[in-house]
């Protein structure tokens, strides 16, 4: 599927950032994530929030957003969202947050906490372990762990996670909060007054 938006590498971002002072980095991963590590000057605007506020930042949108989220599976999804609501133009940082902090990009550090990935992963892999165990007394139980499988081929195919958005929910993940209305006032064109 065109999005009209291609992937640019941390060199490219990095100059991008540089020489374009209209060029806004929008995280779309949780607020906890986002609080663990974040490019600076990056807002948090989580993956949720764009689909509730979709209308708003497709009309407010000025310069240039360059999205970004853990690995870029997540950007990419709110790219294609933002392009099917009628805003070109958007690019994703390739490879996320894992590319730009192994390349030695500077980050702004809070309380570390745990990748929705990682999450995905202990919680999939957990309830895999737990149903064979249990199938040993509980015959049956195994179809939990096939069920949780074929969630995960899902996700792989479609590049979305049930299970992922379940977790991105819960209280931990929330960390402060994002402020919304701060993201999304940064996204408004340089001249127009924040609602």
């Amino acid at each position: 599927m065109d999005t009209g938006s291609p992937d640019i590498d941390i060199a490219t971002a990095r100059a991008l950032i540089a020489a374009n002072p209209d060029v806004l980095v929008v995280d779309v991963r949780t607020p906890a994530e986002f609080e663990t590590a974040h490019i600076s000057g990056a807002v948090n605007l989580p993956l949720d929030q764009v689909d509730v506020h979709l209308r708003r930042i497709v009309a407010d949108a000025g310069g240039t957003l360059l999205l970004v989220c853990q690995s870029g599976g997540r950007a990419a999804q709110a790219r294609r969202k933002l392009y099917d609501a009628g805003l070109p133009g958007t690019v994703v940082l390739t490879g996320g947050m894992n590319a730009w902090i192994a390349s030695g990009a500077p980050v702004v550090r809070g309380r570390q906490r745990w990748s929705l990935e990682r999450q995905v992963r202990l919680v999939a892999g957990g309830i895999v372990l737990a149903s064979i165990v249990a199938d040993l007394w509980l015959p049956g139980t195994r179809f939990a762990g096939a069920f949780v499988g074929a969630g995960l081929v899902v996700a792989g195919l479609t590049d979305t996670c049930a299970m992922g958005m379940l977790l991105a929910r819960l209280p931990y993940n929330r960390g402060g909060g994002s402020d919304v209305d701060t993201a999304l006032a940064c996204i408004r064109r340089p001249g127009r007054s924040a609602a």
